[in-house]
């Protein structure tokens, strides 16, 4: 019984070590993309200012997912039910890292249209 919620907890913990892992490299891709986009269209201190502030507000909702997974590993949730949404939300993860990180070429495009 002790080896089965031992393998359970370590289980769970794992899910929680996992999306950390997810985190950390969605945000150096988050990161890259964004420089590299700012850097090619040739971009100014006032776009570079907004890759600071972009990178803040990724870091808050990394950090309020971390929260949720914390809370969910104490929770009594089963197994298929946490790795439902560990899938869910690691895919979420992904999309939002890659979609917002690509979103910075209409800014920059309508920046260089307004601004030369």
């Amino acid at each position: 019984m002790a080896t089965a919620l031992g393998n359970r907890a370590h289980q769970r913990k794992s899910f929680a070590k996992r999306i950390s892992t997810h985190l950390a490299a969605a945000l150096v891709t988050f990161c890259l993309l964004q420089i590299a986009i700012v850097a090619k269209s040739g971009g100014s201190l006032v776009l570079h200012l907004g890759i600071i502030i972009a990178i803040g507000g990724y870091a808050v909702a990394a950090r309020g997912l971390e929260r949720r997974w914390q809370l969910l590993e104490r929770g009594g949730l089963s197994d298929s039910g946490l790795a439902l949404r560990f899938r869910r939300d690691v895919a979420q993860l992904w999309a939002a890292s890659l979609c917002g990180a690509l979103l910075w070429i209409p800014v920059t495009i309508i920046y260089r249209f307004l601004f030369g």
